[in-house]
């Protein structure tokens, strides 16, 4: 076999078993190309992506305006590494800071460097500004997190398939039930309690959302016990909710303002996935000065994080967002998607509920979570053009790309209803 040679999608999935570390479970399709919300395998078969690789290609693949701030600067200049200045990140630093309401930016990757970065804020902030004595900070956490897969991270999840076998563990985390702010005042009232992070809705859980006033008794509870309030949006941000972040609630606004009355901010922020479209590694974490500048040289950093191109896309990535209201288009779409769910549940017995905001939602299957059948019901969704993965065993997440249009949304809802009378039969 050589390098040029065509290979089918049976024979590319057999050199990734072959060669490459079993730590997923594809779904058995081979992609080979992206345009907006379709994707295609090597045979050449369209598929609606009702995915958008966990919510990172919010703007659609391979977005022109994406794309080409990434090619023209690739052409330029790529890295410099922190050693020296260069001419993007100053620029990207202020837009990002503006349209999200913070004094800085610490940029950085990945969603799980993020996280990490935030966890090691949080608790120089707490030795430093609160007063708690150094190696004895907790930060509290929720059952059902999915904060990333680093040690760090998954000594505090309560997924086993993501901790047994890794230890030992880190210690200095409380966990409490989710949605549930008795459970997190009595949590904040333990000594040496530097923060709460949480996901505004638990998006690898199952897409479990919250009660309404969750977030904003959340907020309100870390002001109260002076605990940093550190919100998760590396999957709920960028618009996913039908609002720029999820903590903004139900506001319409694209940015940030100062009249959003339902916008618990919190005092640290962790954007990822989509604030790149999809086409880089971009992440962040945005603070004010009080939290952020307890930071000094030497003592966090990145080669990569900030580098020209990933702040050209980030720029671009933004923009996007704004330019094409995709908040309000994931907040219109999402209304029409849960009610053609709900319709198609009241005629079957193999989903029994709903759940969602903005684009990211989910079914739940009638069936236990060992089961196969939410995988076999994907796998059938596959055969008919469009392309979603179980999480949780017996629960179904979609989340397609923001651009979709309400008539290639019921396209899909036409699939997603012909698959599951099929799967009855």
């Amino acid at each position: 076999m050589t390098t040029m040679e065509k290979l089918s999608s049976a024979q590319l999935m057999q050199l990734e078993d072959k060669h490459g570390a079993h730590n997923y479970h594809p779904l058995p399709v081979v992609l080979s190309k992206g345009d907006g919300v379709y994707v295609w395998d090597v045979e050449g078969k369209r598929y609606y992506d009702f995915l958008s690789a966990y919510s990172a290609v919010n703007q659609g693949h391979c977005h022109p305006a994406i794309i080409g701030a990434m090619i023209d600067q690739a052409q330029t200049l790529t890295l410099t590494s922190r050693a020296f200045y260069n001419d993007t990140l100053g620029v990207y630093e202020k837009y990002i800071t503006e349209y999200f309401g913070f004094d800085k930016v610490l940029p950085m990757n990945t969603g799980a460097e993020a996280v990490e970065t935030a966890i090691k804020l949080c608790r120089k902030w707490a030795y430093e500004k609160k007063g708690i004595h150094e190696n004895d900070a907790k930060i509290i956490v929720c059952e059902g997190n999915f904060h990333g897969r680093t040690t760090t991270i998954i000594s505090f999840s309560s997924d086993p398939d993501a901790s047994k076998n890794f230890g030992p563990y880190t210690p200095g985390f409380i966990r409490i039930p989710y949605d549930d702010t008795e459970a997190l005042e009595t949590a904040l009232q333990q000594p040496n309690v530097a923060g709460f992070l949480v996901e505004p809705i638990q998006g690898e859980a199952g897409v479990y959302t919250p009660g309404a006033d969750f977030l904003a008794k959340s907020r309100e509870l870390c002001t109260k016990y002076n605990a940093l309030f550190i919100a998760d949006e590396v999957q709920t941000g960028i618009a996913r909710t039908g609002s720029l972040l999820a903590v903004c609630g139900n506001c319409t606004c694209e940015n940030h303002c100062e009249k959003q009355t339902t916008y618990s901010q919190p005092d640290i922020l962790i954007l990822g996935k989509a604030l790149s479209g999809g086409v880089y590694p971009v992440s962040a974490v945005l603070a004010n000065d009080e939290v952020m500048m307890v930071i000094k040289p030497g003592q966090h950093g990145s080669t990569f994080g900030g580098n020209p191109i990933a702040a050209k896309v980030g720029v671009a990535a933004l923009e996007v967002v704004k330019n094409e209201q995709l908040s309000l288009n994931a907040r219109k779409l999402g209304v029409i998607f849960r009610n053609e769910m709900q319709r198609i549940i009241e005629s079957t017995d193999l989903v029994v509920k709903v759940r969602g905001k903005g684009l990211l939602n989910a079914i739940i299957v009638n069936d236990s979570p060992d089961s196969q059948t939410a995988w076999n019901l994907c796998v059938q969704l596959k055969e008919n053009g469009l392309l979603a993965k179980p999480t949780h065993g017996n629960i179904i997440r979609f989340a397609p790309p923001l651009v979709m249009t309400e008539e290639q949304l019921m396209e899909c809802v036409a699939i997603i209803e012909k698959t599951i009378l099929e799967f009855e039969k």
